[in-house]
């Protein structure tokens, strides 16, 4: 990147964020500080990544372990929205490695992506990411409305059901609405909206059509990922639902 590019760079988020904080204060939305601090966040971040990915790619003996990194801090930060039914981490781990494993998996097995670091990485990172926004949306769902419907919970146990048995519908709710934003999102791309990695990919240069077999890759992996980690984390939840989920963690 040429200083030029660095100066309009700078220049254009300095006032993207302006823009964002000068209509978002005429709205009185109170927002003006989160937005500073939500764009400062993303430079750093972004840049830290940057970086990173730089040395990952450079060294493709390090691709697991900037994966199984990225696989924790998703787990974790799932975990974190789930702290009602106890220690969940161990579950969200395996929902989002479940998710985002399998969808890789698929796409590496039929060649449709080659086998080197430059894109595996990027491209499982992204389920990963898919995988834990299902996994948080699933998990948050289930405990909310066990929380909600106890009373019918406790009525199957008192019937003689299990954990399982008892939250199944529950459970099935849960994963079934938290995959509707990416099937709204399969269901309608190139008609709302250009998503990312379709941009991306012409920005840099790809032809249209290399750039469309990028992004179907992305969203009917995704749609599998998030499938597959709303599925597993509900199921390993249930198994824990024998009280009343604490909203306060």
């Amino acid at each position: 990147m040429s200083g030029g590019q660095v100066a309009s760079l700078a220049l254009a988020l300095v006032l993207l964020g302006a823009l964002a904080v000068g209509v978002g204060r005429a709205g009185r939305l109170g927002q003006e500080r989160a937005v500073v601090v939500a764009v400062a966040r993303a430079v750093v971040q972004v840049l830290a990544v940057g970086v990173v990915l730089g040395v990952v790619l450079a060294t493709p003996v390090l691709a697991p372990v900037y994966l199984l990194v990225g696989l924790g801090v998703a787990a974790a930060t799932s975990a974190r929205r789930l702290a009602g039914a106890g220690r969940t981490w161990p579950a969200t781990a395996a929902a989002i490695g479940a998710g985002a494993g399998s969808a890789a998996a698929v796409v590496l097995a039929c060649r449709a992506l080659e086998w080197e670091a430059r894109q595996v990485v990027p491209f499982t990172a992204q389920l990963v990411g898919g995988a834990m926004t299902a996994t948080t949306l699933a998990g948050r769902r289930l405990l909310d409305d066990a929380r909600q419907q106890w009373d019918v919970v406790e009525g199957w146990y008192a019937l003689g059901a299990g954990p399982r048995q008892a939250t199944a519908e529950l459970a099935r709710t849960a994963a079934a609405r938290s995959v509707v934003p990416a099937l709204d999102q399969t269901r309608n791309v190139g008609l709302v909206v250009l998503p990312g990695a379709f941009v991306g990919l012409l920005l840099a240069g790809a032809s249209p059509l290399e750039a469309a077999r990028v992004q179907l890759l992305v969203l009917v992996g995704l749609l599998a990922a998030e499938t597959v980690a709303a599925v597993v984390v509900t199921r390993l939840l249930a198994r824990r639902l024998v009280v009343r989920p604490d909203p306060a963690g």
